[in-house]
């Protein structure tokens, strides 16, 4: 089998301006957060971003990175609503694709099965149709003749989500409780890119959890990305969980500039393993 690790910055030099990416993970869970840490510090820009948000979404617009966002919702989970995200709808920096939650499913899964659209009774009687009047109705060709909602497909250039495991050919692994849409993301892609915990041998990826726990085929998979602590500050259980001290720290710089360009100076200045270092020296201080 092909040996695809890659460093993160290496991932992020096979993509491309105008670009449209999908972000797995859900929310401040499971987001390949060191893969788009490596964006923000890349001449990237005009991106196109499909996920269910959280930080991938703030840290990207923030970055200035967005020209579109379709998404389902972007929270942090234990606060209700992402900060960056606020002020850019608040603001009009971002255009977006306000789906439901299904309906982001379902765009994925048509792209997945190479078809142009999926019908969905989501959405049907609600504003949804209001907000989004680009999207269609169809009626069944059946003798029932129930109308629904004709959800396109949601066809990505690239993919980046983050497991537990992986091996080296890029066989991934989730450990948690849940999958969430990562398998979909990957097979909407292009090109999918999987960072991980840990790249272990491939006999340990059936040996650590049930086979049904392997969520993403190598056959999908571009390059792989050993990140320990890489979806850091979301949750990627059981191996850490979300570190709340430091998203309450992001919050609350996000609204003032001045304390965010010091959060970004402090933080994000510079590469992952400097990101990491300062993590670490963080949480050392809040102990003392």
């Amino acid at each position: 089998m092909t040996d695809k690790r890659m460093t993160e910055d290496e991932v992020v030099a096979e993509l491309r301006s105008g670009m449209t990416i999908g972000i797995g993970g859900w929310g401040s869970r499971r987001k390949p957060m060191s893969l788009v840490r490596a964006i923000c510090r890349s001449d990237l820009q005009d991106l196109t971003i499909v996920s269910y948000g959280g930080p991938d979404v703030g840290l990207l617009l923030a970055a200035g990175k967005v020209k579109h966002l379709v998404f389902g919702f972007v929270s942090l989970d234990s606060v209700p609503l992402e900060p960056h995200f606020q002020a850019a709808r608040q603001n009009g920096t971002v255009t977006v694709s306000e789906w439901d939650e299904g309906m982001l499913q379902w765009g994925l899964y048509a792209a997945a099965s190479r078809l142009s659209f999926l019908p969905l009774r989501s959405g049907l009687g609600s504003d949804v149709l209001t907000v989004n009047p680009d999207l269609k109705r169809v009626t069944s060709p059946y003798e029932d003749a129930t109308e629904y909602v004709a959800v396109p497909a949601l066809p990505l250039d690239a993919a980046l989500v983050h497991l537990n495991r992986a091996d080296a050919a890029g066989n991934g692994q989730y450990l948690g409780p849940d999958a969430y849409f990562d398998d979909l993301f990957c097979g909407a892609a292009g090109r999918a890119y999987l960072s991980c915990e840990r790249v272990v041998p491939t006999a340990e990826l059936t040996a650590a959890g049930p086979v049904q726990s392997l969520l993403i085929r190598r056959s999908e998979v571009a390059g792989v990305v050993e990140a320990p602590n890489g979806a850091h500050f979301t949750t990627c259980e059981p191996d850490y969980g979300r570190d709340e001290a430091f998203q309450r720290e992001y919050v609350q710089a996000a609204r003032d500039p001045e304390t965010w360009a010091a959060f970004h100076d402090r933080y994000l200045s510079g590469d992952e393993q400097a990101y990491q270092a300062a993590v670490t020296a963080n949480a050392l201080e809040a102990v003392r």
